[in-house]
């Protein structure tokens, strides 16, 4: 966490900050193997002890195989405990329903993944939220502030146990794009992110928002600047390198912690998976920061790539650019 603030802040971190996760699915299937891969890497695990035998015990409920309710009543189905379920029972089934929803009692702090704008799409289902989207009506706003005053109430409630960075974590895009486009979004997404990461500023300036995000949302990265966002986690693959490089480094500088090729991890050779992380550190890499790496391992990733990645990765963390 250390070597990422001094990436955000633009201190000169000694090495490129990397931070690997490892999905309790590949716990599951590779158990005490994977423990013994990761013991080989403490520079990345810090001693990390995971009782293979006893994972499925502690999994949050979404990652469970089974029903889970969430305190909206979205009900999410999951046939693979270890990976996150999907919402397939959507409380909000029409637009009567969206006036007579109840935001929930609830003041824990607690911001779960997708707590903005996925949380519209698991309240009432990706087509509806996308038809009222085109209608521009008195539903969606009505939708999104429901679920913004919510997320205020649960921002305020963390504000006084927050360390130095706060993480939030929200799929914006999609695999080419925005699904309702960057001018829908910044007429009604971005007037939320502003003021929920408004009210962390206001409470403690110096405190800095780390944003994770997947698909491909290079458009409007410059958008959750101005909300507030000091670290963007995006996607290689959804946005493209190029992308990153034009948004992130030549029109202006914005810290990145990059989410690595995880479509590419399971089949590529250890050759490509050396080429892909020197190509990402290569583009850039800022000897004042702005970078760090991000890796995450699942079950349909090989030991051996699982190797050869944090091999990679280890090599290129001391990149000091081209001589």
């Amino acid at each position: 966490m250390s070597e990422i603030i001094e990436a955000a802040r633009m201190l000169s971190p000694e090495t490129i900050p990397v931070s690997v996760s490892i999905l309790p699915a590949a716990w599951l299937k590779y158990g005490a193997d994977l423990q013994r891969l990761i013991d080989g890497y403490p520079q990345f695990f810090h001693g990390m002890k995971v009782d293979p035998d006893h994972v499925e015990e502690h999994l949050s409920p979404s990652y469970r195989k089974g029903v889970y309710i969430d305190e909206w009543g979205c009900e999410w189905h999951n046939e693979h405990a270890g990976n996150e379920a999907i919402v397939v029972g959507h409380p909000v089934r029409s637009e009567e329903d969206v006036f007579t929803l109840k935001i929930p009692d609830c003041r824990d702090g607690r911001l779960p993944h997708g707590f903005m704008y996925l949380r519209l799409l698991d309240l009432a289902g990706f087509e509806n939220v996308m038809m009222w989207f085109a209608e521009e009506g008195e539903v969606i706003q009505t939708l999104i502030d429901k679920v913004l005053e919510y997320n205020l109430y649960q921002v305020a409630a963390v504000l006084p146990r927050m360390g130095e960075m706060i993480s939030f974590g929200d799929d914006l895009g999609m695999q080419k794009g925005l699904a309702i486009g960057a001018e829908r979004w910044r007429k009604y997404m971005k007037p939320c992110f502003r003021k929920l990461y408004g009210l962390v500023k206001a409470y403690r300036p110096s405190e800095l928002i780390y944003m994770h995000t997947d698909g491909c949302i290079w458009e409007i990265m410059p958008d959750l600047v101005e909300c507030g966002v000091d670290v963007i986690n995006p996607q290689f693959r959804a946005n493209g390198l190029d992308n990153l490089v034009r948004v992130c480094r030549k029109e202006q500088i914005i810290t990145i912690n990059l989410d690595l090729d995880r479509q590419f991890f399971p089949h590529a050779t250890r050759s490509e998976l050396f080429d892909h992380i020197g190509s990402c550190v290569e583009a850039l890499w800022l000897k004042e920061g702005g970078l760090g790496l991000a890796a995450e391992l699942n079950y349909d990733v090989p030991l051996e790539n699982m190797a050869a990645i944090l091999d990679a990765l280890e090599k290129y963390r001391f990149y000091k650019g081209k001589s």
